[in-house]
């Protein structure tokens, strides 16, 4: 997978912008998706033809001494567990505080990359460039001195940040996982819902296990299994370690090892606990799912213990209903793990949405939906004129990925974006993430230029023309 960045710091230093600068566009790190509010922490980079992904950690709240402390310790000990390259951010104008000093000796001795960021200076000026010079007492080697609010001192920084990661391996960027045949299938989910023995539940079935291959400290367990002539990779984000002093942070470290194997995954297992309702992780890690283009089950295990208790089963499917509603799509399974109920079933639909996933579909028959849906819900006006779709041609998978050429593409409405989304899906029975890319007319910008000269002389008869193109 690409590698990771964290952004670290206390408090009001400016994580959040230096995130958005970084980043190359303005992120909120709270979002709104269609039917759930979550937080966003991970976002793809790019630098000098490196790509990387960053991470957005919390900051330090302070408190007594002792409390400060202990949140340090583990904001920093979580850091330096899962990155390749952490971006400490300090306010050069605030200067050195007890928790920059705290959050500092635990990654000098812990020997990751570090790249100090001394940020909000404002100007080039020697004066504000000078506030930065005590932060090299951290003893984490050079400071960039910054302001991510002003743009300033970036290309040092990003520089800096490129140089200190580890070296590139081939196929660490692409955006779909290989495609070899195998079908990769992620299991994801809080910890303590079931995924190891789900996985368990999957390999003792009477099929052909070729082997399973145990990961390194830092990366997930994954077992290959032959099922019903397919080839399936599973990976179990249980394999992960992780350090006893940080074992209680399972709420984000859950998210980062869901990021680490949906790099490489065609298909998420989203486990849940049918005795506990749908909560701000699940909806967390179906969002992940969902941006990284990954098509998803979603698996409510220990069905089993409230089997007795209709009430409580039509208030979880409720609660669930709503909770990820931005995946509605997503095909809902539930099973116990323990007892081996509906486990194949879990796999049956995996492999089937595998196959969507690497979906292609013809451009005649996309073109003949394109006019249904024309005709059917004509497309709204923007800037003052009517939206015209005038093609569409599917242009990747794994995500399906379809490219419409209209005369406003940045002007789409995004209830036209889900109604073009919908139809697709229902003709094309999908059920995994779609993404749609909107174009201009090919020499639009040329026809743009022959018309200028022509509605000048003629009075305006050219706009209608042009209205018609």
């Amino acid at each position: 997978m690409k590698p990771l960045v964290a952004i670290v710091g206390r408090p009001n230093v400016g994580k959040s912008t230096l995130f958005n600068r970084l980043v190359g566009r303005r992120i909120a790190l709270v979002e709104d998706q269609p039917g759930v509010t979550r937080d966003r922490h991970y976002a793809d980079a790019e630098w000098e033809g490196r790509a990387f992904t960053l991470i957005d950690t919390g900051g330090f709240v302070p408190g007594e001494k002792d409390t400060l402390l202990k949140q340090v310790r583990e904001q920093a000990q979580f850091a330096v567990e899962e990155c390749d390259v952490i971006v400490f951010v300090v306010d050069a104008r605030a200067g050195m505080t007890t928790a920059d000093e705290a959050v500092a000796n635990y990654l000098r001795k812990a020997g990751k990359p570090v790249v100090v960021a001394a940020n909000k200076l404002d100007n080039e000026s020697g004066q504000m460039q000078s506030l930065a010079g005590e932060f090299f007492r951290l003893g984490l080697g050079d400071v960039n001195a910054m302001s991510a609010e002003h743009n300033l001192g970036m290309g040092s920084l990003m520089d800096s940040v490129v140089s200190k990661l580890p070296e590139k391996v081939e196929g660490e960027d692409a955006e779909a996982p290989p495609d070899d045949g195998k079908i990769r299938v992620a299991i994801i989910g809080r910890p303590n819902v079931g995924k190891s023995t789900l996985v368990n539940a999957i390999l003792k079935e009477k099929r052909v296990v070729t082997s399973e291959v145990a990961g390194t400290t830092r990366d997930p367990i994954d077992s290959e299994v032959t099922y019903k002539g397919n080839e399936l990779i599973l990976t179990d984000t249980a394999g992960i370690r992780r350090k006893k002093t940080i074992a209680h942070q399972v709420e984000q470290y859950s998210v980062i090892a869901a990021l680490k194997v949906l790099e490489r995954s065609d298909v998420a297992v989203l486990l849940m606990d049918a005795t506990e309702p749908a909560v701000d992780q699940d909806a967390k890690l179906a969002g992940l799912s969902m941006d990284r283009g990954r098509a998803l089950v979603i698996v409510v295990n220990k069905w089993d213990l409230i089997a007795e208790d209709k009430r409580r089963q039509e208030a979880f499917r409720e609660d669930l209903k709503i909770a990820l509603k931005f995946v509605g799509y997503a095909p809902v399974i539930f099973t116990s793990a323990l007892h081996g109920s509906k486990v194949e079933k879990v796999v049956d639909v995996a492999v089937e949405l595998a196959k969507q996933f690497r979906f292609r579909a013809p451009t005649p028959q996309l073109n003949k939906l394109l006019d249904y849906m024309v005709d059917n819900n004509p497309a709204p006006i923007v800037k003052g004129k009517p939206l015209r779709l005038y093609y569409i041609a599917q242009v990747a998978a794994a995500p399906p990925t379809f490219a419409l050429t209209c005369n406003e593409p940045q002007g789409v409405p995004d209830m036209y974006k889900r109604y073009i989304t919908n139809q697709i899906r229902k003709t094309f029975d999908l059920r995994v993430p779609i993404r749609l890319l909107f174009r201009e007319r090919p020499g639009k910008a040329k026809r743009e230029a022959r018309k200028k000269p022509h509605l000048a002389g003629k009075g305006g008869k050219g706009g209608k023309r042009a209205g018609r193109d």
